[in-house]
């Protein structure tokens, strides 16, 4: 018992699984932020034009069934905004990484081709390996 309790200490503290249990916290506090802008806000102003807020949207197939569809459509409507700010972020943050990291110099080939067999062969080669020609003149692989 000693030995699993070990080895989930030393599972729990690994890094990536810190990093993830804070993902889910902060997405879990960022789905409410997001929920209440589309129910108190998108919702409202969407209802302008229908006349009605979404989540009043149903239909009483019988007396003790109800459809709640504009609850769906809610949900959809909070899937998509949190799918474009997700989107966003992530664009933000990618392109303010490629500013702070630094462009590395293009590297010296390391390799040519032989001119008679075409094969890749070290840069040093004076001779193929494949073909067993004698290279006389370095041509460089680009």
């Amino acid at each position: 018992m000693k030995k699993f309790f070990d080895e989930f200490k030393k599972f729990i503290s690994k890094g990536n699984v810190m990093d993830m249990a804070v993902g889910i916290i902060i997405g879990g506090a960022f789905t409410s932020i997001v929920s209440s802008l589309v129910n108190d806000i998108i919702n409202p102003l969407l209802g302008l034009f229908g006349g009605m807020n979404f989540d009043q949207l149903a239909w009483n197939i019988t007396g003790d069934v109800t459809l709640y569809y504009g609850k769906f459509i809610t949900a959809v409507v909070n899937f998509l905004i949190m799918a474009l700010i997700v989107f966003v972020l992530v664009k933000a943050m990618n392109s303010a990484m490629s500013r702070f990291q630094k462009e590395e110099p293009p590297k010296a080939p390391t390799t040519k081709k032989c001119p008679y067999c075409q094969s890749e062969i070290a840069i040093e080669a004076t001779r193929c390996p494949h073909c067993t020609s004698v290279l006389d003149e370095p041509e460089i692989l680009s």
